[in-house]
């Protein structure tokens, strides 16, 4: 086991990392920039180490000084949370140029799916469903037309090399193409790097469904059931639960059982979640993100098993907490994220909390970092905190998550906190009739279809 752990994150997600630190009895170094000198997991980490200036590029992505960081206080693993640098192969390949240990997957994955060309060709081959695109990046050119007319409209265009909804556009018709060819590539030039895009199916009511995996590195992996992310705005989830309200036994258990006899060829380490667009009975994969999710404690809540702490174990060479048979999906999870915005224009807002009240009770979980006169800073996401709840079934889940909303307090910024009241009254929620595009047209005054 690893005796000391720097948290190359902020937030809610370094708390939760630190938890589970201190439940395996190892020790922790918090890292933080100027902004995060009074943030909790600072507060309560064993050492603390500024690592520089507000911006993130010059502190928690400045690897040169996360590397000194572990070098003063002796830390021998780095656990990167999600975001930042959790995805960056080349991070963990330097970790491991200095024998530092990186909690996370091999290098060679991280890097293999952060390119979604090279995802979905790996998934395809390791027998997991696509949606039906192009094989590779394509160009606003005849090619680009001749695919997108084989596909059939209207087709997604979207970045190779990132995701959260930027370089991403939908072309309607074969006079839309053209513009969101353009437009996409732009987007994913300015925002990754690399204008690289390719094209799929626009599925027009699909649900996002999600599977969490555990592998071992050795050719062992289990899957933990799946995640329903299907309320979104702007490609960004907002609202995720499990099991999902669409799926049997029998589809959970077909799709995670393809799912993790991939992960065990690929002799994948440690987390990591298999997204799919899902219509009319089949699945389509989008997507491998190789790390935790924001969303992980829906998993825990309906599993009872620690992903983080798992992930830690994994990482220093144990083995996996159970056999597939083990797994037991019990209850119902629901996982809200409340941000600093405005409800209705989702403006940002920063700001020092004036009163701070979390919920409680029976099954009620909040993950947050925040507390009374905590100052919000601009310089970062608006996440305020996750409120999970968990029931004995989704009824009695959203009927716990409508007391435990009502009883939340943040006040002296704005906050998402009006939106999910209603949303926990509307009648399409309620009976788990929604899709990727509900939320985006109920936000419009439209109804939704």
């Amino acid at each position: 086991m690893f005796d000391k752990i720097l948290i190359a994150n902020r937030g809610e997600i370094a708390l939760r990392i630190l938890r589970a630190c201190k439940e395996l009895g190892i020790l922790t170094v918090a890292v933080h920039s100027t902004a995060d000198a009074d943030a909790m997991h600072v507060r309560l980490a064993d050492e603390s180490v500024c690592v520089g200036p507000p911006p993130s590029k010059d502190s928690y992505l400045n690897v040169p000084a996360l590397l000194a960081a572990c070098e003063i206080t002796g830390a021998d693993a780095v656990h990167p949370g999600y975001g930042f640098l959790s995805e960056n192969a080349r991070f963990a390949e330097i970790l491991a140029d200095h024998n530092l240990h990186f909690i996370g997957p091999k290098a060679e994955h991280i890097r293999l799916m952060g390119d979604k060309i090279e995802a979905k060709k790996t998934a395809k081959r390791l027998g997991i469903p696509v949606v039906p695109g192009s094989d590779g990046a394509v160009m606003p050119d005849q090619d680009a037309m001749a695919i997108a007319k084989a596909i059939g409209f209207p087709v997604l265009v979207k970045a190779a090399a990132g995701g959260g909804g930027r370089g991403m556009k939908v072309a309607h018709t074969e006079a839309d193409l053209a513009l969101a060819l353009t437009t996409a590539a732009n987007e994913a030039k300015s925002a990754f790097g690399d204008a690289s895009v390719y094209l799929e199916k626009y599925l027009q009511k699909p649900r996002h469904i999600e599977i969490q995996v555990l592998g071992d590195g050795r050719g062992g992996a289990i899957h933990l059931g799946e995640r329903d992310c299907s309320l979104q705005r702007r490609h960004q989830k907002v609202w995720e639960e499990g099991p999902s309200p669409v799926l049997d036994a029998a589809s959970r258990a077909k799709i995670g059982e393809t799912v993790a006899k991939a992960m065990r060829e690929m002799k994948y380490l440690g987390v990591g979640t298999v997204e799919f667009l899902y219509e009319d009975g089949e699945f389509y994969f989008i997507e491998m993100n190789t790390r935790i999710q924001v969303e992980h404690p829906v998993t825990e809540m309906i599993t009872g098993i620690d992903l983080v702490l798992e992930q830690i174990r994994i990482a220093a060479g144990g083995d996996l907490p159970m056999q597939q048979s083990e797994v037991a999906i019990t209850g119902h999870s629901i996982e809200c994220r409340v941000n600093a915005e405005n409800p209705v224009s989702f403006r940002p807002s920063p700001g020092r909390i004036q009163q701070y009240h979390p919920p409680g009770g029976l099954g009620v979980r909040i993950d947050s970092a925040v507390y009374q006169g905590y100052v919000i800073p601009p310089y970062y996401d608006s996440l305020v905190g996750k409120l999970i709840v968990h029931g004995k079934t989704r009824v009695e889940c959203l009927m716990r998550l409508r007391r435990a909303l009502d009883e939340m307090v943040v006040d002296g910024i704005e906050t998402t906190l009006p939106l999910f009241r209603a949303l926990v009254r509307e009648p399409a929620i309620i009976d788990g009739d929604y899709h990727i595009h509900w939320l985006e047209q109920y936000l419009a005054g439209q109804q939704p279809g």
